[in-house]
């Protein structure tokens, strides 16, 4: 394994042991140290990224989208700092405590996982984001972006290490994989001596590399294929707003929606009027037999379309029988992000919640919401699309484990 990597992994080992030592405090007060640096560092950081950008220049709009940082994303990225310096620590309590038969008195522990490493592309704010949840929480993190943002992720964390050392705490609780080859992720994926988990964030191809190639154990964070229905008694006004806000507000991100299902009896008179809302915002629409017949000039869907996440103003429209039919469909071609009914009916609308496998659910509501902001989470180290530790929004909660502290006084097994 490259020297640097193992040298990487040890300071974050030895940081990460410091960091689970640390009083709530302590933690909040080196949250907001950072977040008044990054603000005061905005234009060194600004100019750094504007490197990235200029070599990004021939890279689709929804990646530059993601890549670029302004002094608004800076001032979001510190106020994000700010609110998870507000949140409930979750080291800081016991989950429960109980007295066994023996007299033996054990509690249930809140503690940090350890060293957590973070696999992601062109998006700086995961690496603001995850600095402050992993130090929260106790944790300390390895981050690896990707080659197109390492001018901006180099400038942040080097403000973020500053904020730190300047508090006299463990600057390698935060560290960046300045190597952003294929080969050096690999052997981050590997690294099973130093990191305690691993966290990817990015489109399906990186996430799935991830998911089957690490030996460390890993968190799956979703690609979002995610899908709008628009029941047979919806409120049309509504099922229009909705669907413009979650494919419209911001197309590159996950929780953006990705396919609008409309039921067959409200087809006729509703889709027209929703494709022009979409179209009217530049959305390219897709849709299958029936949706062209209603919507003439919409360009024909494919089946590789219902399975492809876009990230872009691009939306495929199917023409559903039931719910059933809706149920079925997302079920089969969703990646169990984020799904939306647009209903009345609030036995329709729960139906659809118990029958729908992904992590979030929503009635009447956008899919943009899901994001651990939005859910009071403070930020989010990603949205875990697996059933396994953890699912949907990642907050400080999912960045722990458990521990059992047992006392007892002179009991012995017999």
């Amino acid at each position: 394994m490259d020297a640097k990597l193992i040298t990487i992994g040890q300071q974050a080992k030895a940081a990460a042991n410091q960091v689970a030592l640390l009083d709530t405090t302590t933690k909040n007060k080196a949250l907001l140290a950072m977040a008044t640096a990054l603000e005061e560092k905005q234009k060194q950081i600004i100019a750094a990224n504007k490197e990235d950008l200029t070599a990004a220049v021939d890279m689709p709009k929804k990646f530059t989208d993601r890549l670029m940082i302004n002094a608004q994303r800076i001032t979001d990225m510190a106020n994000g700092l700010r609110n998870v310096a507000r949140l409930a620590d979750p080291t800081a309590k016991i989950d429960k405590g109980w007295i066994t038969a023996d007299g033996l008195q054990i509690l249930q522990r809140r503690v940090p996982l350890g060293v957590i490493g973070i696999i992601f592309e062109a998006r700086p704010n995961v690496t603001v984001d995850a600095t402050g949840l992993t130090f929260k929480s106790g944790n300390a993190v390895i981050l690896r972006g990707g080659k197109e943002a390492i001018r901006t992720n180099t400038a942040l964390v080097n403000v973020l290490r500053e904020a730190l050392k300047a508090k006299h705490l463990p600057e390698n609780a935060v560290q960046l994989v300045e190597d952003t080859s294929h080969e050096q992720a690999q052997e981050m994926m590997n690294m099973t001596d130093y990191i305690d988990v691993l966290i990817p964030r990015g489109g399906r191809g990186l996430i799935q590399r991830v998911v089957k190639t690490a030996t460390v154990p890993v968190i799956e964070t979703g690609a979002g294929n995610c899908h709008v229905y628009v029941d047979k008694d919806a409120s049309l006004e509504m099922a229009t707003n909705i669907t413009v806000n979650a494919k419209v507000q911001r197309p590159s991100v996950c929780n953006a929606a990705e396919k609008i299902l409309v039921h067959r009896d409200v087809a006729a008179k509703y889709l027209p009027t929703l494709a022009k809302a979409l179209t009217d915002h530049g959305v390219q629409l897709r849709g299958d037999e029936v949706a062209q017949e209603i919507v003439p000039g919409m360009q024909a869907a494919t089946e590789k379309d219902w399975d492809t996440e876009y990230n872009d103003l691009i939306m495929a429209v199917k023409v559903v029988d039931s719910l059933d039919d809706a149920v079925s469909h997302i079920n089969k071609h969703s990646t169990h992000h984020s799904e939306v009914i647009i209903t009345d009916s609030l036995s329709r609308g729960q139906d659809f919640q118990r029958r729908i496998n992904s992590a979030c659910v929503y009635v009447n509501a956008s899919t943009r919401f899901t994001d651990g902001g939005m859910f009071g989470f403070g930020a989010e180290i990603g949205i875990s699309t697996q059933k396994l530790h953890a699912r949907g929004p990642m907050g400080l909660d999912q960045l722990t484990t458990i521990k059992y502290e047992i006392t007892g006084n002179g009991q012995v097994r017999h």
